[in-house]
């Protein structure tokens, strides 16, 4: 399968799972609003979460993929598949055993991650129950993510693709037919988390058995592959760990802020991981395989052609999406989210917390890709670096931040400074890259930024004027709907017919890129 191809099946699935995270999304909002139960459900998944990144796509991912690339392409499919079984059965022991710990220990969890909730006895027990119920979820996801990863390098993308897509079915069933039967009721979305793990876990062993992936424990610590990649994990634990430090510190702040702030802040995270998953996530997905395997055969001409491919793409795509999505917030956040128990101000506060995130979102995107690019290099020591110091600068951001804004937006401040040190993180990854000669800054990739920021410009100008003169609150959510529609239709022709002005047809863009891959 040709990259283009399997990003557009990837981005293809994961914009039915993204969608169906947002009607996920909008079935919370609309039966608990932004209320101190769902602070505590947000929370009390925020905790496996964290650690997911870890175990799973993120610095587990980032050594495991590479080395796996190696070994299929150096001594072949079964050696590789042993070096699987032997990961899987080392990484399902730790799980395991983590998870025990993190049930166990919830109570002191919700101290460390949220020391907001303790004035609040109901509030901290509740975010306690609901760890114990969810924590357990890490244990599936994470051999989820990693049998994603051995189907990505086997070229089967669509699968792992779809597969986040059952938690949020998940979610959507249990909101909707489960909470009359807990008490409280979010004790349902604690259990639609589990479900959701196991879910995406049996989904994809069909396919792993059908290609005969699916590993049988085989104990075997000692496997070069297994140190391998234990070595190659070692720095990249300590970035991600320093990045989900980073986290945990801007969750613990909005819980010593008001009632809500948690969700609006999550809310406005679901919103902008739309534009970082389909393209960002995606293309990051996509091409770390096809890099590892071109560094393995010495194939530098084809390196740099997949990577200028990629980079070319990502900004054709992401910088009209970005910026119509921040022109576009809060007329999105009133069609997505206001009924029931979310109120005009949970859509007000949620906005100003997505324009905090906006203003990063194209680094943010930038990230997801030109990490993969150190990875596929078996350098995971200088993403690590770079996101240390990205972090420092974050939570400098967090106090100046905190100092100066009013108390009823300080929560839109801790997603500026994320946004803040995104920006820092891709400046110096791209500066990382260069000075290594692993990235070339072509004429044509300036020239297709230069055309793409001012299409996109131009496009912002008009749909903000356009939805700033429609009383949108006079429609309800089906007439919103419907408008929003428009208002985005006439901004995909604008952008279109910028760069059509420009002398650059989007068509001809991605027929050229796809040539290339």
């Amino acid at each position: 399968m040709g990259l283009f191809k399997s990003l557009s099946v990837v981005s293809f699935f994961t914009l039915v799972s993204r969608i169906l995270g947002l009607i996920r999304e909008m079935v919370i909002a609309s039966k608990f609003g932004a209320s101190a139960s769902t602070d505590a459900l947000f929370v009390a998944f925020r905790i496996p979460n964290l650690l997911r990144r870890l175990f799973a796509e993120g610095a587990f991912a980032q050594a495991f993929v590479p080395i796996l690339s190696e070994y299929r392409e150096r001594e072949g499919d079964e050696r590789a598949k042993l070096l699987i079984a032997h990961v899987a059965s080392l990484l399902s022991l730790l799980l395991l055993a983590i998870s025990i710990l993190g049930v166990l220990c919830a109570p002191y969890l919700v101290y460390v991650i949220a020391t907001g909730f303790n004035d609040a006895s109901d509030q901290s027990e509740l975010t306690a129950n609901l760890i114990r119920l969810t924590f357990p979820y890490l244990l599936f996801i994470s051999l989820t993510s990693l049998f994603a990863s051995v189907l990505n390098t086997w070229g089967r993308f669509a699968v792992p693709a779809f597969t986040p897509a059952l938690l949020n079915i998940s979610f959507i069933g249990a909101a909707l037919y489960l909470t009359p039967f807990f008490d409280p009721p979010i004790m349902a979305l604690g259990l639609a988390i589990l479900m959701g793990g196991v879910a995406q876990l049996v989904f994809q062993i069909p396919f792993l058995v059908r290609l005969k992936l699916w590993p049988r424990f085989h104990w075997n610590p000692k496997d070069p592959g297994v140190i391998q990649i234990l070595k190659k994990m070692a720095p990249a634990v300590v970035g991600v760990s320093a990045a989900q430090i980073s986290l945990v510190i801007n969750t613990n702040i909005a819980s010593r802020m008001q009632t809500g702030s948690v969700s609006w802040l999550t809310y406005a995270d679901r919103l902008m991981e739309l534009p970082v998953g389909l393209l960002g996530v995606a293309m990051g997905t996509v091409i770390l395989p096809a890099l590892s395997m071109s560094v393995a055969n010495k194939k530098n001409a084809e390196y740099q052609v997949t990577l200028e491919w990629a980079l070319i793409l990502m900004l054709v795509i992401s910088i009209p999406s970005v910026l119509g999505l921040v022109a576009l917030s809060g007329p999105i956040l009133m069609t997505l989210f206001m009924r029931d128990q979310f109120s005009f101000t949970d859509v007000s506060m949620t906005q100003a917390a997505f324009w905090g995130y906006g203003v990063g979102l194209v680094p943010i995107v930038m990230i997801k890709l030109l990490a993969p690019v150190f990875y596929a290099n078996k350098d995971t020591k200088t993403p690590v670096r770079i996101a240390i110091k990205a972090v420092i600068f974050t939570q400098l951001l967090n106090v100046i931040f905190w100092m100066l804004l009013p108390d009823h937006v300080k929560h839109a401040g801790l997603a500026l400074a994320i946004s803040g040190g995104a920006w820092l993180n891709a400046a110096m990854l791209i500066t990382g890259l260069r000075r290594r000669g692993l990235f070339v800054v072509s004429n044509n990739w300036i020239l297709v930024c230069r055309d793409c920021v001012v299409a996109a410009g131009v496009m912002t100008l008009i749909v903000t004027c356009v939805s700033l003169n429609i009383e949108w609150l006079n429609f309800d959510s089906w007439g919103r709907a419907g408008l929003l529609l428009a208002v985005i239709l006439l901004g995909l022709i604008v952008y279109i017919l910028g760069l059509k002005v420009l002398g650059r047809q989007l068509k001809e863009l991605l027929v050229v890129t796809q040539r290339r891959a």
